[in-house]
């Protein structure tokens, strides 16, 4: 048995674990079981916690979809786990943490509230981009934010064809490592609308890292100024970013559900 704790971040919702460096993960099947929302525990990502590898850095950690399949980076993900470091009395401001997407810093602005630096964001060299699919030519903008991600800006969230153009970006040949797929509507110059299908998940409530990279190609464009209010289905993120040379920064809550324990 193995105590969790449930957190989310704006209901894009995770299962944290702290797991020794030599002690063995959950295999994909057991990853899978245990995001099923009926016969498990549920979740979009799991975050697996462990010690520090990097000099001046805080802890490790790991990220593992609800399909069961590991990635990089997750924005919510790394204020859950820095919200869970700072419960456990284990968190100052200044907090680095590191995963196999790079180093991050968080802070503590307010109770509940997590800060992160997330880094500068990482334009393709194409830059703008376009797919035919079928016989309709998607245009969208590539960037990393420590894992990958396209955005397409849309008119309306509310009806852009997240459920069945996400899927099919997703896995496109052009993005041999699959990628997360944003639809943003720009309201003004200090507001937008995101709506994001993630790989290996599906459509979430919110995603950090997707807002991240919507806020950046917003910006890069001119279509925003330095600090955007990104609003997804789950809530509100901030996301500041001066620009090219700069380091983007993200802030919004990260909330405990419930603790338990469950045989891995």
């Amino acid at each position: 048995m193995i105590s969790f704790t449930k957190m989310h971040g704006l209901g894009n919702d995770f299962i944290v674990f702290e797991i020794a460096a030599d002690q063995p993960l959950p295999t994909i099947a057991t990853w899978r079981a245990l995001a099923d929302r009926h016969t498990g525990i549920g979740f979009d990502q799991a975050l697996v916690i462990s010690a520090a590898r990097s000099v001046g850095t805080d802890a490790y950690y790991r990220i593992f979809n609800a399909d069961g399949g590991e990635v990089e980076q997750c924005g919510n993900g790394a204020r859950c786990v820095a919200e869970w470091l700072r419960r456990k009395g284990r968190a100052r401001d200044g907090l680095r943490l590191e995963s196999p997407g790079g180093i991050v810093q968080a802070s503590f602005p307010k109770a509940g509230q997590v800060a992160i630096d997330m880094g500068e964001p990482r334009f393709a060299a194409s830059g703008e981009a376009s797919l035919l699919l079928d016989t309709q030519q998607v245009s969208y903008t590539e960037v990393s934010m420590g894992n990958p991600h396209i955005v397409l800006r849309t008119d309306n969230v509310d009806t852009a064809p997240v459920a069945t153009l996400g899927p099919r970006l997703e896995s496109h040949p052009a993005f041999p490592a699959r990628t997360n797929v944003g639809f943003l509507q720009v309201l003004d110059a200090k507001h937008a609308r995101l709506r994001v299908y993630e790989r290996g998940v599906g459509e979430t409530r919110a995603c950090g890292t997707g807002a991240c990279a919507a806020m950046a190609t917003g910006r890069r464009a001119g279509w925003f100024d330095e600090s955007v209010t990104v609003t997804l289905p789950g809530g509100s993120l901030q996301i500041s970013w001066n620009g090219p040379g700069s380091h983007l920064w993200m802030s919004g809550p990260a909330a405990v559900a419930f603790e338990g324990f469950v045989e891995v």
